[in-house]
């Protein structure tokens, strides 16, 4: 291991998404039918790992999802062999006597283990299969599915464990609301909005109310013995209400979500993104998940595009500062094991993880004290899905005009936006005509932009500089200085000094831990 890991080109959000792709599509045990792997580890020994909770009916809807979506928003090349062994993972997962996404308990055993945690994860699969492969075996599996879930689970009593268990011969396993069924509100809406299924959003309104009556309440608090200790699962639920609020203009759907965003997911995250693994007292204080930060990001673009400004500032900062350095694009220090049976779980590991997302700490992939370093193949799926949805967001036209909502390099049919990140200046150019909107950090002094290549003068509202009718085809240059300040992460067992410019990190304290994403805040 070495002192610090540079993460290269995190500026990038294609590229980290194709780098995504790349690890999804390489992960299948060609031992075990090519079902996909749903653990690795990096050390001690790099190794690849199926689980009997997640890897047949949990990987492949994530992957499937931001596959095929990476193909429709970012143009990526999609290997379709990829495709079809994640699809075949899927219906193998619903093979069982109930048509829910099941696990084997064992390698080579029969679908008994059904987890309410998955369902999300099959209803992404299906959904992505439906809409974008138009496929008719996923729209009829998912319309058995919520019929099942509608005849053996109610809001008042959960599931029918009679049936499941002593008629069926399942094990159920046990969680909260939030941990299990309230996680699929958000692949039901997918559902609905690109294949018109009613019963998909009859089903996603009946866990809405739920989520809304008990748990994400006008106060905004996080209870972790309420939710669960499990992050990930309050987050994404947190973000899927955002989708349906956004779909159906639910203003009161939409105010409990800012209200806990504003409010009780700071319990769990910090100011970059970072958001602990499990919010118990005996977590690993340092351990994040990027599947959280994903979804913040993801609720932060809804509540932007809302008129909430200050959440495009905050997903910016996020991506910047932690989502997008947390990628494992440095894979030199993984070793290849010994591998004299040619198992293909201990075969060309380093090369499959390139592009991989997990559990990082704010400042690198080593959490302080653990003797086991992994990532997680479900975690890429879920990252790459939300990035996606940054994609398409960045830069979006509609008929109110043309509205820059983050300051990364990036052109659409309509514009083009050169960063300041990566350049002299923020540069924006308008390639067709309509209003101009151009978001400004809050920390910019707006005396001292220079705006340059238009003889308009911008007014400024809500976060945006606003030119009604900018110049086509022709560079408009908004320079600032992108200010540096230091910040402190108030952490559970520690105080972590940063340093930004602008919204980017360019040190911070490693409290020193090895494979860091950023330079030591004393050096």
């Amino acid at each position: 291991m070495r002192a610090k890991l540079n993460n290269v080109n995190t500026t990038d959000i294609r590229e980290a998404i194709r780098l995504g792709c790349h690890t999804m599509s390489s992960i299948f045990n060609a031992d075990d039918r090519d079902i996909p792997y749903q653990q690795s580890h990096v050390i001690p020994e790099a190794l690849l790992a199926w689980t009997a909770n997640h890897s047949e009916s949990h990987v492949p809807g994530r992957n499937l999802n931001a596959l095929l979506n990476a193909r429709d928003a970012a143009g990526i090349t999609i290997d379709e062999q990829a495709i079809e062994k994640h699809a075949r993972a899927t219906f193998f997962s619903y093979s069982g006597p109930v048509p829910l996404p099941l696990n084997r308990q064992e390698k080579g055993g029969k679908l008994i283990r059904l987890v309410p945690h998955n369902i999300r994860e099959g209803f992404h699969a299906l959904y992505a299969l439906a809409h974008f492969h138009n496929s008719t075996q996923a729209r009829d599996l998912a319309q058995k599915s919520i019929q099942t879930i509608f005849n053996r689970w109610d809001p008042r009593h959960g599931w029918d464990r009679n049936h499941l268990e002593a008629e069926l011969g399942l094990k159920v396993i046990k969680s909260t609301f939030i941990v299990g069924l309230g996680r699929s509100i958000g692949p039901l809406i997918k559902l609905y909005r690109t294949t018109g299924m009613e019963q998909a959003l009859e089903l996603a309104l009946v866990l809405k109310d739920k989520a809304i009556n008990e748990f994400f309440q006008e106060d905004g608090k996080y209870d972790s013995d309420l939710f669960g200790t499990h992050t990930h699962s309050t987050t994404s639920v947190m973000s899927s209400l955002a989708q349906l609020a956004d779909l159906l203009h639910d203003s009161a759907t939409m105010d409990r979500v800012r209200a806990f965003y504003d409010h009780g997911l700071w319990k769990i995250r910090d100011a970059l993104g970072w958001v602990i693994e499990k919010s118990g007292d005996q977590a690993n204080p340092d351990r994040g998940e990027s599947n959280c930060t994903g979804d913040i990001v993801e609720t932060a673009m809804i509540l932007g595009r809302w008129g909430y400004t200050e959440h495009y500032e905050d997903a910016e900062r996020i991506l910047r500062c932690h989502l997008l350095p947390s990628q494992l694009r440095d894979i030199s220090f993984i070793k290849e094991p010994d591998n004299p049976d040619n198992v293909d779980a201990k075969r060309d590991v380093a090369h499959r993880l390139l592009g991989s997302f997990g559990f990082p700490a704010p400042w690198g992939h080593e959490h302080l004290g653990a003797q086991r370093k992994g990532f997680h193949m479900d975690s890429v799926g879920s990252v790459v899905g939300s990035l996606c949805e940054v994609y398409r967001a960045m830069i979006r036209s509609d008929r109110t005009g043309h509205w820059v909502t983050l300051l990364f390099d990036h052109e659409t049919q309509a514009v083009a936006v050169e960063s300041p990140y990566t350049h002299p200046c923020l540069r924006v150019k308008a390639k067709q005509p309509g209003p101009l909107f151009v978001r400004i950090p809050s920390w910019v002094d707006l005396a001292k932009v220079k705006l340059h290549g238009t003889t308009q003068e911008p007014c400024h509202t809500n976060g945006y500089f606003f030119l009604p009718s900018p110049p086509r085809d022709q560079w408009i240059s908004f320079d600032f200085p992108l200010d540096r300040r230091e910040l402190v992460l108030q952490h559970q067992t520690r105080d972590v000094r940063t340093r930004l410019r602008g919204d980017e990190v360019v040190a911070m304290d490693n409290f020193g831990a090895d494979l860091t994403f950023f330079n030591r805040i004393d050096q």
